[in-house]
């Protein structure tokens, strides 16, 4: 976190630290540093969404005339040189609403799990875009027009304020540029595990929201899941339990549908093979993440979020 607030304090007039009730000294250090502090009232269900919405309202009650947000996470660091690279391209973009960039990983070379987040990242195009992830820079008052983050939402809470400020008319744009350094610290498959199970989470709750046309948010992601990661090993089982045990050799799609991912993309052999074989190892934990939302929906339960650190 020291370093994360090392590189926006000395570039932005306010810094606004929002604590989820921490164990450690990070409040205290916070404030040492210099940045506004906020402190959760955690006897309410705790969601991201809900920190960043009482990050930015602390904003502007410090400076109403504000007009734009630096969402960072901790684990991350803003590149010099990013604040005012991503305020003067707001400034000259009246219909702009956020702007985004590359986010990429500090130690990618450190495990397998942080070498698929950087490949991540690295992906989406340049220019108008339909979504951010949680690195952003924001106008204020297009956030105050839409009520800001959903603050229900567990996962996906970016890309659902997109959908909502884009059917507004304002567009979302990613400029060629570094944005900020993001520490995974992922070094157990356990960890990799709950990341893609939030990520099915989100698709779950994605098209539960925002699934009808024209946007069909989350449709395709979480009908793939299902199909890769429940329907089609349970079919090949049923079959073969009670019909026949040939019908195992069904489970092959899954390493032919690894050497596809393989094939259609480039770059370097060990990169292609990671992100190819844990796309579809990906299937079975988002899967479960479904599952997961599916149960608390016919519940009527709340989640409880899905942290992988």
């Amino acid at each position: 976190m020291r370093r994360c607030l090392d590189s926006v304090l000395p570039h932005a007039p306010l810094t606004v630290y929002v604590d989820s009730e921490s164990t450690d000294d990070s409040t205290e250090l916070a404030k040492r540093m210099g940045a506004q502090v906020v402190r959760l009232d955690m006897s309410r269900p705790f969601t991201a969404a809900r920190a960043r919405n009482e990050g930015w309202r602390r904003l502007l009650e410090l400076d109403p005339g504000m007009e734009y947000v630096q969402f960072v996470d901790g684990d991350c660091e803003v590149i010099d040189g990013w604040l005012e690279k991503a305020r003067t391209f707001l400034d000259g973009r009246a219909d702009v609403a956020a702007v985004t960039a590359w986010r990429r990983e500090r130690y990618p070379q450190r495990s397998t799990y942080n070498l698929l987040c950087d490949i991540e990242w690295a992906s989406g195009p340049v220019g108008s875009t339909k979504a951010f992830g949680g690195d952003a820079m924001l106008r204020l008052s297009v956030l105050r027009q839409s009520g800001g983050y959903l603050e229900t939402l567990i996962a996906g809470e970016d890309d659902e304020l997109c959908i909502r400020m884009r059917a507004a008319g304002w567009h979302i744009w990613r400029l060629d540029a570094e944005m900020t350094l993001h520490d995974a610290a992922m070094i157990r498959f356990s960890q990799w595990w709950k990341r893609s199970m939030r990520a099915g989470f989100a698709y779950a709750e994605g098209a539960r929201l925002h699934g009808a046309p024209p946007e069909r948010h989350f449709v395709r992601e979480s009908r793939s899941a299902w199909l890769w990661g429940l329907v089609l090993p349970m079919l090949i089982l049923i079959v073969a339990v009670l019909v026949t045990p040939a019908a195992l050799v069904g489970f092959a799609l899954y390493p032919l549908q690894v050497l596809r991912l393989f094939l259609r993309t480039q770059g370097p052999i060990h990169m292609r093979l990671a992100r190819a074989g844990f796309l579809v190892l990906g299937k079975f934990a988002e899967a479960a993440g479904l599952v997961k939302s599916l149960a608390h929906r016919l519940s009527g339960t709340r989640g409880r979020l899905i942290e992988y650190k």
